[in-house]
């Protein structure tokens, strides 16, 4: 049975489709509970606590690792800060920041930017360019994510007001992108070293914005609500999304995991949709098709 198990976790470890459609799902869920924390946990708060749970857990597991990779650790420092300052400390800062400003529907569309600035990203600083396959389907699964957010009325576009929540997210999903693309640039180390790592310098980083939350005077409610949205985000959004994710842009690269994040607006509807009692529209079998299709035409017509 162990020697089964090892072979599936094997096989999945090099399954990019599934650990990204895992990763979406991870953070499509993430939306439903930050619906379901409000009110319970601030913001940063909310982060920090992710960061540190997920550090420790992880450090208990895979701290043998982590003293084997040591040598190698301090050699690329530099590049470690770089990819937790902006993939944990700025973009986590900046998104919940901004999310405190800004309507719902403006949230989702700046986060559906995300495989736009992966693209620009690894154009400016690796030259990599998007194939006319790539761009049809980034367009295709916008085009969808669009029809879900808007429920099937483009008109609402129009309401849309600019405010400076919009210019956080914005910001944050440039340095989520950044992140991203930069990845391929990890240093030679385990795995699960690079996250032990990552994350506890990430979760530091973040230490100053917390207190100053904190100074502010928002606190923490313990309840049974708290602890059950602090288990998801610690062990699904943080831990199993890291995972999945690293590995799913070491396997296939940026800019063809870049569209599989517009799989998490699918995911969050679905699970407001059972969760949350909201309704099932046509719109939304419309944008599910639209978005999967611009996925598998990204992935068939790569190069």
């Amino acid at each position: 049975m162990t020697t089964s198990a090892a072979r599936l976790g094997s096989w999945l470890y090099s399954q990019p489709y599934i650990l990204l459609s895992t990763t979406a799902t991870a953070w499509g869920g993430n939306i439903v509970i930050g619906r379901v924390a409000a009110g319970h946990i601030p913001p940063l708060a909310l982060a920090q606590t992710r960061w540190i749970g997920a550090f420790v857990i992880l450090a208990l597991i895979f701290w043998p690792k982590v003293r084997q990779d040591l040598p190698v650790i301090r050699r690329h420092l530099p590049i470690l800060l770089l990819l937790s300052f902006f993939g944990i400390t700025l973009y986590n800062s900046l998104a919940y920041v901004g999310l405190q400003y800004t309507q719902a529907i403006n949230g989702a569309l700046m986060q559906s930017t995300a495989p736009f600035w992966i693209a620009l990203w690894s154009l400016l600083l690796f030259g990599d360019r998007l194939t006319w396959g790539q761009i049809g389907g980034i367009l295709l699964s916008s085009i969808g994510v669009l029809a879900i957010i808007t429920d099937g009325d483009p008109s609402r576009l129009r309401e849309l007001t600019v405010n400076p929540g919009d210019l956080f997210l914005i910001a944050a999903m440039a340095c989520y992108a950044l992140y991203a693309s930069v990845l391929r640039k990890r240093p030679p180390i385990h795995p699960m070293s690079f996250l032990v790592i990552t994350i506890g310098l990430g979760g530091l980083m973040l230490m100053p914005a917390t207190a100053m939350e904190f100074a502010s005077g928002f606190v923490m409610q313990a309840d049974t609500q708290t602890i059950l949205s602090l288990i998801y985000v610690i062990l699904i959004a943080t831990i199993l999304a890291y995972i999945c994710f690293n590995r799913g842009v070491e396997l296939i690269g940026p800019n063809r995991a870049g569209p599989f994040f517009h799989l998490i607006p699918v995911v969050a509807s679905l699970l407001a949709i059972v969760f949350l009692g909201e309704a099932f529209r046509a719109y939304h079998a419309i944008g599910y098709a639209l978005i999967l299709s611009g996925i598998v035409l990204a992935q068939r017509f790569s190069r």
